[in-house]
């Protein structure tokens, strides 16, 4: 069973149900999840949500206030990376001022454009939204600019590149970061086989089609650092790779 949770509590029960039958579970963008034998990580957790910070702190001119959105205030890894984004501007931008408490609206367009225009009109000094939840640039950047503040809202955030190519090129998504979904598939692909043939998975294993991968036994996380940067010089490119 290859999974990659929106609410990992959730699937506890079901992972245990198949560890009892035999059957291997591997997880994807869920680390220290509970039943799984191995989660596979393309990207370093930390410095992920941190590179993003960095970005829109660079929009902000490094001050201002900004919002955060997550897919779900249950998606394990998509909290770490405003975790790690928030701890970072508080260190490293004093000026920059998050407004309001996450909001977990970032896998549904209606709720983002929604969220950005109730937070527009609370907040009409809003500088900044950051996104972590592939539908949350695209939700957010129709409010943006619907209500005209393109050049005034920086958008940061990862989208699939072929649905943000009109807000990135418009200037509306400034810039995100992503690993390419049709690799993380491949290492799922090639993981499972090697639980299944009882293929020892140490540090420093290959990973067919990724090559040398990170192993943390204690945690059951296999970690491989592969980004991509979208924004408009890069999306043109990741679409032409089926992205």
């Amino acid at each position: 069973i290859a999974v990659v949770p929106n609410d990992a509590k959730a699937l506890e029960p079901v992972f245990d149900r198949a560890k009892e039958a035999g059957i291997p579970v591997i997880t994807h963008e869920s680390p220290g999840q509970k039943g799984a034998q191995w989660d596979i990580e393309m990207i370093d957790n930390k410095e992920y949500g941190e590179i993003h910070m960095k970005s829109l702190a660079k929009a902000m001119g490094e001050e201002g206030e900004y919002i955060v959105y997550v897919g779900s205030l249950t998606v394990p890894l998509h909290n770490l990376w405003a975790d790690a984004a928030i701890a970072y501007q508080k260190e490293h931008y004093p000026k920059m001022k998050l407004v309001a408490d996450r909001f977990g609206v970032a896998e549904s367009v209606d709720d983002s454009y929604k969220t950005a225009i109730n937070m527009m009109l609370a907040h009409p000094n809003l500088k900044g939204i950051l996104t972590f939840g592939s539908l949350g640039p695209i939700g957010a950047g129709r409010a943006i600019k619907e209500k005209g503040k393109v050049g005034k809202i920086s958008l940061v955030g990862v989208c699939i590149p072929s649905q943000g190519q009109k807000l990135i090129k418009e200037g509306v998504i400034l810039d995100g970061f992503m690993w390419n979904p049709e690799q993380a598939g491949e290492a799922i692909v090639n993981v499972a086989k090697m639980v299944i043939d009882g293929t020892p998975i140490t540090d420093g294993v290959d990973i067919k089609g990724l090559g040398k991968a990170t192993v943390d036994s204690d945690t059951h996380v296999i970690r491989v650092i592969k980004y991509q940067e979208v924004n408009k010089d890069t999306v043109d490119q990741l679409i032409a790779l089926g992205l």
